[in-house]
């Protein structure tokens, strides 16, 4: 599998990603079902028609329910939830940082509690690749500690240290996985990621450390976790020039869709977040003029599609009005179609920026789209 940069305006990168279930057209958002299903009614028959090229599990979730074991047995989560496209699984890290109660940090990996009862986990480079193995995803996220933002510089370094050791293990599992004659996808690749909090020289030290192991691809992680935004486009400006040209860039976690064109302007292939689906489900909107809340008395009685500029099925068929009184009513209706509505708009957006970058004209949409995307409706 390979990635090819088919072309660059500044920093900002056009490319083609190859994975065994399908090519992937960057820059690219990537679609998140933490536990194999997008939040708000979305299915994978829905994501077709929304322009999704990848989607993206979790680890964690997955372990914990239904059991990384059953979806292998049933053939991995391609077939599980019947998409036939790229997925993407994030190694659980995360969320053992963030949601499990009780952790404790060794060399060896987190003992913890599980956030839903309670029960005890260890998981490690090794058990993370070995969940991802059996779901079976086109790309395994390493296993890396997730420090809190801010964090103690030397705790941060030491972290960085554990983290790089951890994705060496990584690699040398993963790569006996994928020999195994039962491994449900001998292709699945692993990509580094990188951290060190917001402290710049511990980010470039660090990236270059783990591109020394000439993975497939390599990410930006720890950011997007409170921090202003402006710090994150510092840490992206140090970290891009000792990432490897020839492999995608991710960043994790990220984010509006001004982040979204502030990275891309700064040299990122890949992204993910549950934004578009979270503020769905509360009527919050993306529009190419600027966001809007369906919550909103001046909406009630508004006849327009939510965008009139967005071709998604939602607007092609539904006025405000209708979705306002859906989210009133409290009819699940009124959140599966602003889901639906801010997954393609998110689509479309990345759809727009590739188109832009192939014309090399990707400087003039940026400019024009940075605040106005911002603006309240």
């Amino acid at each position: 599998m390979a990635f090819k940069l088919l072309k660059t305006e500044g920093h900002a990168r056009r490319g083609v990603f190859e994975t065994p279930h399908g090519n992937i057209q960057t820059p690219v958002f990537m679609n998140v079902g933490t536990s194999a299903a997008i939040k708000g009614g979305v299915s994978t028959m829905d994501l077709r028609e929304i322009k999704c090229q990848v989607e993206l599990s979790n680890t964690y979730h997955l372990h914990i329910r239904p059991g990384d074991k059953l979806i292998k047995e049933l053939g991995g989560l391609h077939k599980f939830f019947n998409w036939d496209g790229p997925i993407l699984t994030d190694s659980g890290g995360f969320q053992v940082f963030s949601l499990a109660q009780l952790r404790k940090i060794t060399e060896e990996g987190v003992a913890f509690q599980s956030h839903m009862d309670g029960k005890k986990i260890f998981m490690g480079p090794e058990e993370s690749m070995q969940i991802q193995s059996n779901l079976g995803s086109d790309i395994a996220m390493a296993f890396d500690e997730c420090v809190e933002n801010p964090a103690e510089y030397l705790y941060s370094k030491r972290s960085c240290e554990r983290t790089t050791r951890w994705l060496y293990r990584c690699k040398a599992e993963l790569e006996r996985l994928n020999s195994l004659p039962d491994t449900v996808n001998p292709k699945q690749m692993l990509w580094g990621i990188n951290q060190g909090c917001t402290y710049n020289d511990l980010r470039i030290e660090h990236m270059k450390q783990i591109a020394e192991l000439d993975l497939p691809g390599y990410a930006i992680g720890g950011l997007a976790v409170g921090e202003p935004a402006e710090i994150m486009y510092d840490v992206i400006e140090h970290v891009e020039p000792f990432m490897p040209k020839d492999k995608p860039r991710y960043l994790m976690g990220v984010g509006t869709p001004v982040n979204i064109l502030e990275a891309v302007h700064r040299g990122v292939d890949f992204f993910d977040c549950v934004m578009p689906s979270r503020n769905a489900r509360h009527a919050n909107l993306f529009t190419w003029k600027g966001k809007l809340n369906l919550n909103n008395e001046k909406f009630f009685n508004d006849p327009r599609p939510i965008d009139e500029d967005c071709n998604c099925p939602v607007c092609r068929s539904y006025s405000r009005a209708y979705i306002r009184h859906l989210f009133k009513a409290r009819e699940m209706l009124g959140m599966r179609l602003c889901v639906l509505h801010n997954l393609y708009f998110y689509n479309e957006l990345m759809e727009k920026i590739r188109e832009h970058l192939d014309n090399g004209t990707f400087e003039t949409f940026y400019n024009e789209y940075r605040e106005t995307l911002e603006y309240r409706l």
